[in-house]
C-alpha cells in the first residue's frame, strides 16, 4: 500500500538540519531502497468514517472553524444544516469522529529546482511526528515520476522519521503530481475509517499521464480528505528578490498553488503555503487538530437514483431554531464561520457506490 515516513517527538524537530540555502542545492542524505508493500499487507485500524459515496446512505466528515483556523467545539446534530443539490436532507447519524487518524504522507522528492523543493519536504515533514498519537497510523510515500512506498502503515512513527530523515539524493527532474495522488487515492479506497492525505509539493506537475481535469473528475469519487502545505513560497520569494521569477514562471507557481488549493477544497480539506521554517510547526498542530476534531454525518439522499450523476453537497451551521449561528470571539467580535466538508459525491450509475 501506501507508505509515509514518521518521525519522533519534539526533540527531533529541534534537531532537525537546517533548512536549505536557496544558492546551492540541498545535502544528499542517502538511504537503503525500501520494497513496496502491497495495501492487503496492513490494515490501519477501521473507526470513523469519512464519506460513503453511496446510496442510499451518504457519510461526511465534517469540520467547522472560524476563518482564523480555530476550531469550533461542542458543536450538536441540530447546529448541522445539509444541502444536497439545493435540498434539504434529514441528518440520521451524528457524532464526534474520534477514530485514530489514519494518514499517508505523499511527499515530492524529485529534483526540481535542484532538489529544493525536495530539501524544503524532508525538512518541514519532521514537525508533523510530535502531534501524532500513538494510536495513529501514518504511511509515507515520495514521488517524482512515479510514487513509492517507502514506509507502509505503521504506529512506529520512529520508523517514518528516520526514512523521512535517510531519503537518498533525488534522482529525476520530473514531479507527476497527478499521478501520484490518483495512485495514493486509489490504494486508499479499501481502507475503512477516517483516512487522508497530507501532501508536501510544490503543486508543479511535469509529466503526468493524467490531465488537471482528470484527477479532478476521479477525486469526486474519493472518500479520502486531502490536505497539503505547498513547498513554493521560499523558492518564489527567493527568485523574486533576484529579479528571476519572471511572468511565465511566476505563471506557474500560481497555478500551482490552484491545483493543490483545488484538491483540498474538492476533497474537505485545506491548504497551507508557507513562507518561513517558522510557520511550520502551527501549522502541522493545525493538520492534527483538524483530524482530530471532525464530526460525522450520515443521512439517506431524499433522491433515490444512481443515475451517476454528481451531486453538490453543503453543510451549513445553525443556532437551534435554525437561524445562522452566531460564534464570537473573547472580545464579543463576530466570527465568520468556514465548514470544511466534500463538495459532493456521484453515486454509481445502476448501482451501489463504494
Amino acid at each position: 500500500m501506501l507508505a509515509l515516513l514518521l518521525g519522533g517527538g519534539s526533540a527531533a524537530w529541534a534537531q532537525a538540519p537546517a533548512g536549505p540555502e536557496p544558492t546551492s542545492p540541498p545535502p544528499a542524505n542517502p538511504a537503503p531502497a525500501q520494497k513496496p508493500v502491497s495495501p492487503q499487507q496492513q490494515k490501519p485500524q477501521e473507526g470513523g468514517v469519512t464519506i460513503a459515496v453511496e446510496v442510499p446512505v451518504v457519510t461526511l466528515d465534517v469540520v467547522a472553524a472560524t476563518q482564523n483556523g480555530d476550531i469550533i467545539p461542542g458543536l450538536k446534530k441540530e447546529n448541522f444544516h445539509v444541502l444536497e443539490d439545493g435540498q434539504p436532507q434529514q441528518i440520521t447519524n451524528f457524532a464526534p469522529s474520534e477514530a485514530p487518524i489514519t494518514m499517508v504522507i505523499l511527499m515530492e522528492f524529485s529534483n526540481v529546482y535542484g532538489g529544493w523543493f525536495s530539501a524544503y519536504a524532508q525538512y518541514w515533514t519532521q514537525a508533523l511526528f510530535p502531534n501524532l498519537a500513538q494510536k495513529d497510523w501514518v504511511a509515507l510515500v515520495t514521488f517524482d515520476m512515479r510514487p513509492r512506498t517507502e514506509v507502509d502503515f505503521t504506529q512506529n512513527k520512529q520508523e517514518v522519521e528516520s526514512a523521512v530523515y535517510h531519503l537518498f539524493v533525488p534522482g529525476f527532474s520530473e514531479s507527476n503530481l497527478f499521478d501520484a495522488i490518483l495512485d495514493t487515492t486509489d490504494r486508499l479506497k479499501d481502507v475503512k475509517g477516517k483516512k487522508s492525505i497530507l501532501v508536501l509539493a510544490s503543486g508543479i506537475d511535469t509529466f503526468s499521464k493524467h490531465t488537471l481535469d482528470q484527477t479532478m473528475k476521479q477525486l469526486r469519487g474519493t472518500d479520502t480528505t486531502i490536505f497539503a502545505v505547498g513547498l513554493d513560497k521560499p523558492i518564489s520569494n527567493w527568485l523574486e528578490m533576484q529579479g528571476r521569477l519572471g511572468g511565465r514562471r511566476n505563471l506557474d507557481f500560481l497555478q500551482a498553488e490552484n491545483q493543490l488549493k483545488t484538491f483540498t477544497k474538492m476533497t474537505g480539506g485545506m491548504a497551507w503555503f508557507p513562507q518561513f521554517d517558522g510557520e511550520i510547526p502551527g501549522i502541522m498542530r493545525e493538520v492534527a487538530a483538524f483530524l482530530r476534531h471532525q464530526y460525522s454525518l450520515s443521512y439517506t439522499p431524499t433522491n433515490p437514483s444512481n443515475d451517476g450523476k454528481y451531486r453538490k453537497i453543503k453543510v451549513e451551521l445553525v443556532a437551534p431554531d435554525g437561524s445562522p449561528l452566531i460564534v464570537t470571539d473573547q472580545k464579543g467580535k463576530k466570527q465568520k464561520i468556514v465548514v470544511y466538508t466534500r463538495e459532493g459525491y456521484e453515486p454509481v450509475k445502476g448501482g451501489v457506490g463504494d
